[in-house]
């Protein structure tokens, strides 16, 4: 199987540290988003270019896979860590990607104190978990993306529902037209 691609934008905390200082002195406005990003959809599309709308420079900050598999339980994440960094840094509208395994993104707000925390439209800026910390710190929290129009469980389980629904057609044919069916 081949290596992953070298990705560019996916750096570590300390490397985003010195890139958002520099930013910071030519006058750029910081922004932090963050996210499971289990299976890409429009809203979170909506969101991330809500998000990059606010400022100059988008972070996106991803859970990791063991971070998903607490918050959403077990059979997640759909897809690995890496495969949805890559999906992420692919975005002409995401600057950089890190990967953070803490239940917040608390610890990273506090190292690169970004002028704005986007969350998305499923959150209200009363709701935002690390909202005390970025006033704290002097920054403020804005909300991107318009209406929740779509939730990764009800996408799992019409996949699931299709999927099932598939096998049980197969499961139904004569033999002959079985083998036709799993080609599809």
């Amino acid at each position: 199987m081949p290596s992953p691609p070298k990705l560019e934008k996916l750096k570590t905390v300390p490397e985003l540290r010195c890139i958002v200082a520099a930013a910071k002195k030519e006058g750029k406005t910081v922004i932090l988003a963050n996210g499971c990003f289990d299976l890409f959809h429009a809203g979170h599309i909506r969101y991330l270019r809500g998000a990059k709308a606010l400022g100059d420079i988008l972070i996106v900050a991803l859970n990791s896979d063991a971070s998903v598999r607490r918050l959403k339980g077990p059979g997640r994440p759909i897809l690995p860590q890496q495969e949805r960094a890559e999906i992420l840094a692919s975005f002409s509208f995401v600057d950089y990607v890190t990967i953070f395994s803490q239940p917040t993104v608390e610890k990273i707000l506090l190292a690169l104190k970004p002028h704005v925390h986007v969350k998305g439209s499923d959150y209200s800026k009363h709701t935002v978990p690390e909202r005390e910390t970025v006033k704290k710190y002097g920054g403020r929290v804005a909300i991107a993306g318009g209406p929740k129009v779509r939730d990764t469980r009800e996408i799992i389980r019409r996949i699931a529902a299709s999927a099932s629904a598939f096998q049980r057609e197969i499961d139904s044919r004569q033999p002959g037209q079985k083998q036709a069916a799993e080609k599809r």
